[in-house]
């Protein structure tokens, strides 16, 4: 099938002009724009047209916009493709170490130019040294220049950024089929009707904003209300407010969204609420827990939320959004499994041991496998392995990175022929077809719904403050009432183990992680000069760290731990960042 991204929103525009297809909510609660088949339509033509004038097909193009501006950011998205320009997504740079990330994705991803508003423009005087382009600035009549490319349906539409294990990022290559056939997946999976009405507060240059909320309503032929992540996780009642409002039948975020509906909205606003048209409350990004969807379940039950609506599914940047999902209707599988034994990848069912969630089940033409992942033999029934997938929906690799697009992108089976297998670097077993994820292989961690790789932490960690000694810290994370939460443990210089401000070094770790990678910090350990455990080759042995944390075996100079428990908030961490 040739059918690509700009064919499928030229027929729509051409039958339905003035069918509206997103709507944004800048502060969560007040529509202030919205796009019909026809302007979108029109909208990237033009910004297409003026990408022509200087780029060339398969040139990359960065967007770089607001969190606020989410209709912006979708016309120059379809501008890109319009152009036959590779899009690159980024999240908007909120202070100056954000500036440094943008150069590295410019560098990486070979960008000829950055889109953005003339608003972040102006403000934004660090930008790297290549052309910008307005896009709010561009005339609308200047759709009349447009030439269509030639683009088929293997033609790159976009890079995926994600963290890489060395803490480098990697782009992942996706392709217009790619795209088309992950929409096609959810569509089957959620068992979708025109009648849907989608919500999506999630970035919209992560995957699951940009995929589930700007690529499946167009291809689903469904209306779609946006917002800014910072406007939920400010006031997380306006997300339910706005299901209510608008009889939304399919949204959903990460695990700890969830966790922060059940803390922030109250019984007296939960009374108010009705959850009735909630069909679909996908959950993904991060393990789901069976004990947040017990404690929803049961605190929403007054504002008519279904248990069945709640929806747990499996996916990944590789994999362009979505590999697996379970049944619309029927309430999620939970499996109870030996702790003990799940540490050592065993599968023996116990009860009151570790619960697991089901995250459905392979649908189409996707293929599931669990492989060991030192023999890449498929694992017996009743022993965890790592989750390889092959899709239709799988990218085609990592930008510029030919060893690691084989090692990730190209697995075989031993002894079973020539098919490409992802290696996801994810541990889960499959019962009765249904897969179930029970951790990370690598030392990932998964803090507030997005990746975080230890290496790039520690790296801030060390720069943040003279005292700290380079290469000898370490970032972990511990489970606290069931939310993974960071932990930093950093050896002091010498010079400084007699006479150092304890408050001056947390704050600076504290703020320096905030600023650069938007997370909160569960508790800081300063140690002693050449205590950090490490091997004989001097890498870090992280899970030991982690071990003798919990237990109580560090040695201790002076110790942090955050006042608000495991229930920091994004609001907080705003308010510490604008300081």
């Amino acid at each position: 099938d040739e059918t690509t991204l700009i064919k499928l929103l030229r027929d729509r525009a051409k039958n339905e002009p003035d069918k509206t297809l997103y709507t944004f909510l800048p502060d969560g609660e007040t529509a202030n724009g919205s796009l019909t088949y026809q302007s979108l339509d029109q909208q990237a033509q033009a910004i297409a047209a003026q990408l022509q004038t200087f780029l060339s097909p398969g040139d990359r193009a960065l967007l770089v916009y607001p969190y606020t501006d989410g209709l912006e950011f979708i016309a120059a998205f379809f501008g890109c493709l319009y152009a036959g320009v590779i899009a690159v997504t980024d999240s908007p740079p909120h202070h100056s170490r954000g500036f440094g990330k943008l150069l590295k994705r410019v560098t990486d991803s070979q960008a000829s130019a950055i889109l953005s508003t003339k608003g972040l423009l102006e403000r934004s005087p660090q930008l790297p040294p290549i052309p910008t382009l307005a896009t709010d600035l561009i005339p609308i009549t200047q759709a009349k220049n447009w030439q269509e490319p030639q683009i088929t349906a293997d033609n790159l539409a976009f890079l995926q950024y994600t963290s890489g294990s060395t803490g480098n990022p990697k782009g992942v290559m996706v392709t217009h089929k790619n795209i088309l056939s992950n929409c096609a997946l959810i569509y089957k999976s959620f068992d979708f009707s025109n009648q849907n009405r989608m919500f999506m507060w999630l970035p919209l240059f992560h995957d699951m904003g940009l995929i589930g909320g700007v690529m499946l309503p167009l291809y689903s032929d469904i209306i779609s209300y946006l917002t800014s992540p910072i406007a939920m996780i400010q006031k997380p009642l306006r997300w339910l407010e706005a299901i209510d409002r608008y009889r939304i039948t399919i949204s959903g975020g990460p695990n700890f969204a969830y966790d922060l509906l059940c803390e922030k909205v109250t019984p007296e606003q939960r009374k108010n609420l009705d959850l009735s048209s909630w069909e679909i409350a996908f959950s993904g990004a991060e393990q789901v827990r069976a004990n947040t969807l017990e404690k929803f379940n049961q605190l929403f039950a007054v504002a008519n939320f279904r248990p069945e609506s709640f929806y747990p599914c499996y996916g990944m940047a590789e994999t362009t959004l979505f590999v697996s999902g379970g049944d619309k209707k029927a309430l999620p599988p939970v499996k109870t499994i030996d702790k003990v034994a799940l540490e050592k990848n065993q599968l023996i069912e116990q009860a009151g041991g570790e619960k697991i969630i089901g995250c459905g089940y392979a649908r189409a033409e996707v293929d599931i496998c669990i492989v060991d992942p030192e023999t890449h033999q498929p694992c017996p029934p009743d022993k965890i392995g790592e989750i390889w997938v092959s899709s239709p929906s799988v990218g085609q690799g990592y930008w510029e990175k030919p060893a690691e697009t084989t090692a990730t992108f190209q697995a075989k089976l031993a002894g079973q022929g020539e098919k490409h297998f992802l290696r996801t670097g994810d541990f889960g077993f499959l019962d009765q077809g249904e897969l179930f994820i029970t951790g990370r292989m690598k030392e990932m961690m998964i803090l507030w719904g997005r990746n975080a790789y230890p290496q790039p932490l520690e790296e801030t960690v060390q720069s943040a403050h003279p005292a700290l000694r380079l290469n000898c810290g370490a970032a972990f994370s511990v489970e606290i009432d069931n939310e993974e939460q960071l932990v930093i443990a950093q050896e002091l210089k010498r010079s400084h183990l007699k006479k150092f401000n304890e408050e001056e070094i947390f704050g600076a770790i504290r703020k320096a992680i905030i600023e650069k990678h938007l997370f909160d910090v569960y508790a800081i350990v300063l140690l002693r000069t050449g205590s950090i455990p490490k091997t004989s080759s001097g890498k870090i042995q992280r899970r030991l760290c982690r071990s003798q944390f919990q237990n109580g075996e560090m040695k201790i100079v002076s110790q942090w731990s955050n006042p608000l428990g495991s229930k920091s908030n994004m609001s907080d961490l705003l308010q510490l960042i604008e300081a």
